[in-house]
């Protein structure tokens, strides 16, 4: 019998990793509450960006950048916080791992979860795993004593990079098994939206890849003032140029590159898996479908002026639902042998007085301010 289009194609992490590559997701969206124009990212003197893109019948159709993938990544990681304001992981997510950065008085060699003062989290840094924040810092163990090595150094006993009598470090063939397994284990949401480390020649591009454009758009030009009505304030009162578009269509695509995933691991000839076993790569299927389906369930706010909803998720022609059991799916990846003592969440510790040093000009300096987070930064969120 021919396949019924009507009916809704269901998407699982099974069938995900055994289908067809890529995989890619459209939904249609509206702002909400009946508003004809919305807020596209911006840029200094430019504004927002709208481009002339050819169409196959010889018409040219005019499409607004709302989102880039790197502003698409950092809406599709918030949605594992708490709230925007929070740093707490979800909880349908507990029994993840990620890192934090964290920092306090320790006592007697130890920090005590009283005194710990969280800074950011590997799901707010841009670099993820590969940030200065958690690489020049020194991990935390189960009891809160510090360790006595940086996290990089551990980092690179684990992936097995470091060469006799070489300089630099970079993984050999047969070691990028135990690269996939060791980011797997401290920092996966890393796998699913791509990590770079220039200082271990590894790159690892994205499994999911989101951008949001807006079809048959125009630009709105509008003004804003700003009132000082105490006349506190050396701005005065301002009058300054606001940038909106509305369009036709308001398409969010969502591509997930299945081959991609699968080459993350694979099982010998002796059937010893090697990388990440089939569980642990549906589990990260089950994060991408989690992180699109919380986006897209609810009213969302790129930023202030842009709160959309979705109206549709289509694959092609058929409306897709999204079934992704992710409480099952961080048991079944088994994140932690019986063996290994490492907490599930890494805390990543710094001195109080490192952390928030202050440099020769007196500007606020952070351990993100290194020459080496200068590539692949996700941190376009404007």
């Amino acid at each position: 019998m021919p396949e019924d289009q009507t009916q809704p194609n269901v998407l699982t992490p099974e069938s995900v990793l055994k289908g067809a590559s890529p995989i890619v997701l459209t939904a249609t969206l509206k702002p909400v509450g009946g508003l004809d124009r919305f807020q596209p990212a911006g840029f200094p003197e430019i504004g927002h960006v709208i481009y002339k893109a050819p169409r196959s019948d010889g018409r040219v159709e005019n499409v607004n950048i709302v989102d880039s993938p790197a502003s698409m990544a950092n809406h599709l990681e918030s949605v594992c916080l708490c709230g925007p304001h929070d740093l707490e992981l979800h909880e349908d997510l507990a029994g993840m791992p990620y890192l934090r950065c964290v920092t306090g008085a320790l006592t007697d060699g130890k920090l005590s979860p009283e005194k710990r003062e969280l800074v950011v989290t590997s799901l707010t840094e841009g670099h993820r795993i590969a940030s200065t924040y958690f690489l020049a810092g020194r991990a935390l163990r189960l009891d809160g004593a510090c360790g006595t090595e940086l996290f990089s150094k551990t980092l690179e006993n684990e992936f097995g990079i470091k060469l006799p009598g070489s300089k630099k470090a970079h993984p050999p063939a047969e070691k990028w098994w135990d690269v996939f397994g060791t980011i797997f284990k401290y920092d996966p949401n890393a796998l699913v939206h791509g990590v770079l480390f220039p200082q271990y020649q590894i790159k690892i591009a994205r499994f999911l890849t989101a951008h949001l454009e807006a079809f048959g758009a125009a630009r709105v030009d509008r003004s804003g003032v700003k009132f000082d009505r105490l006349g506190k304030t050396t701005s005065g009162q301002p009058i300054f140029a606001v940038d909106d578009a509305t369009a036709s269509e308001i398409r969010a695509t969502f591509v997930l590159d299945v081959a991609l995933l699968r080459s993350f691991g694979r099982a010998d000839a002796n059937g010893n898996v090697r990388g990440l076993s089939e569980k642990q790569k549906e589990f990260l299927v089950a994060l991408a479908l989690w992180k699109i389906d919380r986006l897209l369930r609810e009213p969302f706010r790129y930023r202030s002026g842009c709160h959309l909803e979705r109206i549709s998720l289509r694959s092609g022609e058929r409306d897709i639902v999204l079934a992704a059991n992710i409480g099952e799916s961080i048991k079944a990846a088994a994140f932690r042998s019986q063996n290994d003592q490492a907490p599930i969440v890494t805390d990543i510790y710094w001195p109080h007085d490192e952390l928030y040093r202050v440099d020769e000009d007196n500007a606020s300096s952070s351990p993100s301010d290194d020459a080496a987070e200068s590539e692949g930064d996700d941190g376009e969120n404007l």
